[in-house]
């Protein structure tokens, strides 16, 4: 991974859809954030901005810890992205 990109990881549905279980990006100096990053997600096309659209049901950790809109996301993260989980 360069040092300036980010490691992303699709989960369950996420990951159908995009026929992509991980991939790593070039991380812009405008994304700071998990939101930052899922506006990225949203303009990169059509699947993306359907599956990251607001009304879609989307959580996210980075380095595998839980994460808000708010957390910060730098160089060399790991960022999940799967729907809520529910136990039982």
């Amino acid at each position: 991974m360069s040092s300036t990109s980010v490691r992303l990881r699709y989960f369950a549905w996420l990951r159908e859809r995009l026929k992509c279980e991980s991939e790593e990006i070039a991380l812009p100096p405008e994304v700071q954030t998990v939101g930052d990053l899922i506006a990225l997600q949203r303009r990169r096309g059509p699947e993306f901005a359907t599956l990251f659209a607001p009304t879609s049901v989307i959580r996210a950790a980075v380095n595998q810890n839980f994460a808000t809109p708010n957390t910060p996301v730098g160089p060399g993260d790991e960022v999940a992205f799967f729907p809520p989980v529910t136990g039982g």
